[in-house]
């Protein structure tokens, strides 16, 4: 059970990395501004709902996991 705690820590470094730097690709290519995406501000005060967005990522996310676990073999 100890020799799980070094490898979950280093996997979830890992994972916080290329979260990181997923966004920072996101960021850049205008993902956020997609029709759908719904944004106000007032003042100090910034309300955002990205809808949009989350749908794409929602239809590409489906589409690589059932392309990755229906490729499996079983």
């Amino acid at each position: 059970m100890e020799s799980l705690l070094p490898l979950t820590l280093i996997l979830g470094g890992v994972v916080l990395v290329l979260v990181g730097l997923a966004s920072r690709l996101v960021r850049g290519s205008g993902a956020g501004r997609l029709p759908g995406d719904i944004r106000a501000t007032k003042g100090l005060l910034t309300f955002s709902a990205p809808l949009g967005t989350s749908l794409l990522l929602s239809l590409i996310l489906t589409v690589a996991l059932n392309l990755a676990f229906c490729a499996a073999p079983r």
